[in-house]
């Protein structure tokens, strides 16, 4: 019934102007000749009917009130919007009628009406033109707002009809932004039934449900499938031309940091496609419960998942460097509030890692067990830029941690590298190669300190990473920007590179380059689409020109590659972890090193570039800086000869 009225009233408000005008007109002579009538019936105690002489009082009315009510402006107001100041103008014009009126009727006088009669009808008119306008204000204000709200709200079908799912439709039922029109469900037992008013569909027709309900966003509510479930049904949805929502994590909806109406963009593993490596307990804990843990580099993306993956395997004492001020700051507040009664020791040291005395005084006060160096300068275009800080900072700053570590007695030296550092073609890969080969000479010369090293992809999520740049670049219309159509690389996600650090690190014997197995390295290109698709968008391009979202090519920044490796050797060993390989590789014995990174030193502190370049392409065999596309069957060929 309201939506047989939310129409009738969306008709009467789209007519013109003018035609609105007419009508409120005519409605109020209406109420002019219902309330004569009313008065005669009033005054003469019975339901009349009008005849002979008391059928003048019909037109005398009309000629009168008609030209004072447009004269005072009783057509121009919205009715919708009505205020004290349009009843007083109300008032003041049926004020006027009705001294007219009783002029006419009441003074003057004529045989057969009533005197009375010029004072009762202007009283009820008052009255009825009063009513008229309070409730075309109150019903046509309430029926737009529903109908501006029902305009503005974005049909939504929630997957998963089970109690998750009919807890989100319970707290979406008020939604100013959200209409539940219908549930997805896998159980075919349900299909075609109601779940409080609401129809439960198949899955399996999405794209015509999509169409048919005018669908822009689907929701998750399903927090107990496995990943590899999880991703069949995203593939499902990605042609659908819907958004898809997640619920927050059910941890965060227990402890009253979110509630279901807080819906969240996919995590990154949904837009990752694929299940995450899952960790070992055993190995995550064994070097680091009760122990004094060490994170350099702890503001960063990197250094600060770790530290947190860290305060929930409970060290003894988590001392957390960087010469981020307020990340410092930031990172010690939240490691604190989560973990309020761990009875956790949160150290925060503002340090330089080039700062050898620094480094060196802090390693000798609180002799930390266990050091995970994370410490380094990443961003590819910024290091070539700056070669200079790129060199010292992660060659330099690498070696002043480590040095101070075995002189403190520290059991385990973890180094975070990259896989940017395998023949490399960028003065980042370039230096985070020479630092492991620094940590492997050392390690050599029979180091007290276990010196490891664990290399990993991109990580999805990170400072840098191409996932926020993405999400920004769709919610603002695009384009999405890629350097090159074919650039591939592996990924995965914080969590999982800070968890594969810990493991590894447990694991080490000395020297040893941990990779994780990541299965097959992944298109940029294809994880755009994906993004696209899943924001409920089209990709713009020769097969359908008139798509949302378009991507362009940038072209290839200054050392980057096509193509990422893990491995420079190709025989890895397996380990305690199915997921985990070690690799031993090749370096330089760290006598021969030594004069060579002095050499390097002088370079950098005299700003000598072209030095720099040229003593890095001597101690890394394999760096070859490349600006465009990079040949990998070339490098390896001229590692080998």
């Amino acid at each position: 019934m309201r939506a047989v009225s939310d129409r009738y009233v969306q008709s009467i408000l789209d007519l013109p102007r003018p035609t609105k005008r007419a009508l409120a007109v005519l409605v109020d002579s209406c109420l002019c000749i219902l309330t004569i009538w009313l008065a005669f019936c009033f005054r003469l105690n019975d339901w009349v009917t009008l005849s002979g002489m008391q059928l003048v009082t019909i037109p005398v009315s009309l000629v009168i009130a008609l030209p004072i009510f447009i004269t005072m402006g009783l057509y121009r107001a919205i009715f919708r919007f009505l205020g004290w100041s349009a009843f007083i103008t109300v008032i003041k014009a049926i004020t006027i009628y009705g001294l007219a009126f009783m002029a006419v009727f009441t003074a003057i006088s004529f045989p057969g009406i009533p005197r009375t009669i010029g004072i009762m009808q202007p009283l009820l008119l008052l009255l009825a033109i009063g009513l008229n306008r309070f409730m075309a204000r109150y019903f046509l204000s309430e029926a737009y707002k529903r109908i501006l709200r029902q305009n503005t709200q974005t049909n939504m079908l929630i997957y998963g009809a089970g109690s998750g799912g009919r807890q989100v439709a319970g707290a979406l039922s008020g939604s100013a932004d959200f209409k539940v029109v219908g549930y997805l469900d896998d159980d075919k037992s349900l299909h075609g039934s109601l779940i409080g008013g609401v129809a439960v569909y198949d899955p399996e027709k999405i794209v015509e449900l999509s169409t048919r309900l005018n669908v822009r966003t689907i929701l998750l509510a399903l927090p107990k499938i496995d990943r590899l479930r999880r991703n069949e049904i995203l593939e499902q949805l990605r042609g659908a031309r819907v958004a898809v929502r997640t619920v927050p994590d059910l941890n965060a909806l227990a402890g009253g940091q979110a509630e279901f109406t807080d819906l969240q963009e996919l995590d990154i593993e949904d837009l990752l496609g694929r299940t995450p490596v899952q960790p070992d307990q055993a190995l995550l804990e064994r070097n680091i419960r009760g122990r004094v843990v060490l994170v350099t580099g702890a503001a960063g993306s990197i250094g600060s998942e770790l530290c947190r993956g860290l305060a929930r395997l409970k060290p003894a004492a988590l001392l957390i460097l960087d010469q981020n001020e307020y990340g410092l700051y930031a990172l010690e507040n939240e490691l604190t509030g989560n973990n309020p009664d761990a009875g956790l020791q949160i150290v925060p040291l503002l340090a330089n890692v080039c700062d050898e005395l620094r480094i060196q005084k802090i390693m000798e006060t609180w002799r930390p067990n266990t050091v995970y160096h994370a410490a380094a300068y990443k961003h590819v275009p910024l290091v070539e830029k700056n070669p200079v800080e790129g060199v010292k900072t992660n060659i330099f700053g690498t070696v002043a941690v480590a040095r101070a570590a075995i002189d403190t007695g520290a059991e385990r030296f973890i180094l975070i590298s990259t896989d940017k550092a395998v023949r490399p073609t960028n003065v980042m890969g370039a230096t985070k190669r020479l630092a492991e080969m620094a940590l492997q000479g050392l390690a050599a010369e029979g180091a007290s300190t276990v010196l490891t090293m664990v290399r990993f992809g991109n990580v999805l999520g990170s400072s840098g990473s191409v996932v926020p740049l993405f999400r920004q670049q769709i919610r603002q219309g695009g384009p999405i920007t890629l350097t090159h159509p074919e650039i591939t690389r592996f990924f995965m996600t914080v969590p999982e590179a800070t968890e594969l650090v810990i493991q590894a690190g447990s694991m080490a014997k000395g020297g040893d380059v941990f990779v994780l197995d990541m299965g097959e390295p992944v298109k940029i290109i294809d994880l755009a689409r994906r993004m696209v698709e899943l924001s409920g968008l089209t990709i713009e391009d020769e097969r359908n020109p008139s798509g949302d979202i378009s991507i362009v090519t940038t072209g290839l920044r200054p050392g980057e590659k096509l193509y990422e490796e893990l491995l420079i050797g190709d025989n890895p060993e397996p380990t305690e972890h199915p997921k985990i390989m070690r690799a031993r590789e090749r370096f330089i014995e760290w006598e021969i090193l030594t004069p060579k990174l002095r050499q390097l030193s002088s370079a950098a502190d005299e700003g000598d570039v072209e030095g720099l370049r040229r003593i890095l392409s001597e101690l890394v065999r394999d760096y070859r800086p490349f600006d465009g596309v990079v040949d990998l069957v070339s490098i390896r060929q001229g590692a080998t000869q």
